[in-house]
C-alpha cells in the first residue's frame, strides 16, 4: 500500500483546500447532514463515543470527603497520591520493564484529549529542527485532536491510511526515509478508534526502533485499553525499554471508569519529554482539580467496576455477533467499544447514515467524516459507518435489528 512519500503529496492531503469539510468536527458535519430529517422511530444515538454505563459508587463519597480541595489551585503535575496511583496501576496492569517514576514519568491531564493535543506542541519543541518540513504522522481515520495538535504545532499532518489490508494499523514498512527524517512524532491508537484493532508487541517494537533511529516521539493513545472482550491489549511502554525513551502513553478514566465528564487522565513515559511537556502545560493548560484527582486515585485502585464495565460491553458484542453475523463485514473488534461496518454496498456511508436516521431513528456517523483524503483522493473511511456501543443492551439490540432490517433486508 502506498503511503505519503513526499512533502508535496502529504501537503496536498493535509491542506484546508484538499481536506474541505474534514477540517471541521465530524459531529458538526453529522448534525448538518441530518438536519433536514426527523428520526423515523425512537432515537437511539450510537454516533458519539460517550460511555453511558453507571458512574462508580465511590465517586460521590470521595468528592464529598475532598470538597475543601476545590478552594485551592492544584499543582500542574498532579498530586503525589495521584501520580503514585497511576504509576502503580501501570506497573500492575502491563508487563513493563520497570515501574514508572511518579516524580518524573507521570503527569496528570484534563482527560487524554487535552494531553494529546498539547503533546504535539511539546513534541515539536522537544525534538527540534527536522530534515525538511516537520511532520506529525497519524492513522487515518483518526481522533480529531491529533490533526488539531499537528496544525497548532506548525507541523504537517501526514495521514497513514488504515484498512483491512494492514489490519487497520499504519503500515510501518511503507514509510519512506524522507518522511521519517522529518517526523517529529507519530500518533498511534491501540485499541484503535474506530476499528478496534490492537497493535501487537512486535508491531510496537518495530515502531520503537524507527522512533529511536530517526529521533521522533511515539504518542500512544491507549484510552480504550481497558475495553476488550477477549485478550487484554498491551502498552507501548512494554516495548519502550527501561528508560521509556521516545515513548509517551496517554490514559483516561473516561472509558475505563465511565467518567467522561470528570476529565481526568495522565501521560506516562520518557522523562525528558515529560519535563518539557510539564513546562508547557504549567503555563498553557488548566490544572486538574485536586478533589477529582482523589476520585482518580480511588478509580485506579479498584478493578471491580472495570470488570463490570467490560462485562456489559461483552454482552453487547455478543448481541452484535448474533444479530449482525457476517453482514457488513462485521468482525468482533479486539478492543474499544465501536463497530466499523462496511456499507459500501448499501449506498455508501452518508446515504446509509441518512437512511438509518430517517427510517429507523438510529444515529451513526459516516466513516468518511472521521478521516481525511489520501494523496490519491481516496478516503479510507468512505463506505463505513461507526457505531458506538454505549447504550444499554436493550437499546443496542433494537438499534442493530433496525440496522439489519433497513439496510440489509430492504436492499434490492
Amino acid at each position: 500500500m502506498a503511503l505519503p512519500a513526499s512533502s508535496a503529496s502529504a501537503r496536498a492531503a493535509g491542506s484546508p483546500s484538499a481536506a474541505g469539510h474534514s477540517e471541521r468536527s465530524p459531529f458538526a458535519r453529522l448534525t448538518e447532514l441530518l438536519a433536514p430529517y426527523q428520526p423515523g422511530e425512537r432515537l437511539i444515538n450510537l454516533s458519539l463515543g460517550e460511555p453511558q454505563h453507571p458512574v462508580p459508587d465511590f465517586v460521590g463519597p470521595v468528592l464529598a470527603q475532598h470538597i475543601a480541595d476545590f478552594g485551592r489551585y492544584p499543582m500542574a503535575k498532579g498530586i503525589a497520591p495521584f501520580r503514585n496511583a497511576a504509576a502503580s496501576w501501570l506497573a500492575t496492569r502491563f508487563a513493563l520493564p520497570r515501574a514508572p517514576d511518579p516524580e518524573t514519568e507521570i503527569l496528570v491531564l484534563n482527560g487524554s484529549r487535552e494531553g494529546l493535543f498539547l503533546a504535539a506542541l511539546a513534541a515539536a519543541r522537544h525534538v527540534g529542527p527536522r530534515d525538511g518540513t516537520p511532520a506529525i504522522l497519524m492513522p487515518n481515520p483518526f481522533y480529531p485532536a491529533y490533526a488539531a495538535g499537528a496544525r497548532a504545532a506548525g507541523c504537517e499532518a501526514v495521514f497513514l491510511a488504515t484498512n483491512p489490508a494492514n489490519g487497520f494499523l499504519p503500515d510501518l514498512e511503507s514509510l519512506d526515509e524522507a518522511t521519517l527524517k522529518r517526523t517529529v512524532a507519530i500518533y498511534i491508537a491501540s485499541p484503535a478508534n474506530p476499528q478496534g484493532s490492537v497493535a501487537s508487541r512486535d508491531y510496537l517494537a518495530r515502531l520503537k526502533a524507527l522512533a529511536d533511529r530517526y529521533g521522533f516521539l511515539i504518542l500512544a493513545d491507549e484510552c480504550y485499553s481497558e475495553i476488550y472482550t477477549r485478550t487484554a491489549p498491551g502498552s507501548a511502554l512494554e516495548a519502550a525499554g527501561p528508560d521509556f525513551r521516545n515513548v509517551a502513553v496517554f490514559q483516561s478514566l473516561s472509558k475505563r471508569s465511565n467518567l467522561p465528564g470528570m476529565r481526568v487522565g495522565f501521560v506516562a513515559g520518557d522523562a525528558t519529554f515529560l519535563n518539557a511537556f510539564h513546562e508547557l502545560r504549567n503555563v498553557a493548560a488548566p490544572q486538574v482539580p485536586v478533589a477529582l484527582q482523589h476520585v482518580a486515585v480511588a478509580a485506579y485502585g479498584d478493578e471491580a467496576h472495570v470488570e463490570e464495565n467490560r462485562r456489559l460491553y461483552r454482552l453487547k458484542f455478543d448481541l452484535a455477533d448474533q444479530i449482525l453475523g457476517e453482514r457488513f463485514g462485521y468482525q468482533r473488534p479486539a478492543g474499544g467499544f465501536c463497530l466499523w461496518l462496511d456499507v459500501s454496498a448499501h449506498g455508501g456511508d452518508e446515504a446509509a447514515t441518512v437512511k438509518l436516521f430517517r427510517e429507523g431513528g438510529v444515529r451513526v456517523i459516516p466513516g468518511s467524516y472521521l478521516a481525511r483524503p489520501q494523496p490519491d483522493g481516496s478516503n479510507p473511511g468512505a463506505g463505513y459507518i461507526r457505531l458506538a456501543m454505549v447504550q444499554d443492551s436493550e437499546s443496542t439490540a433494537e438499534a442493530l435489528h433496525r440496522l439489519v432490517r433497513i439496510l440489509d433486508e430492504s436492499r434490492g
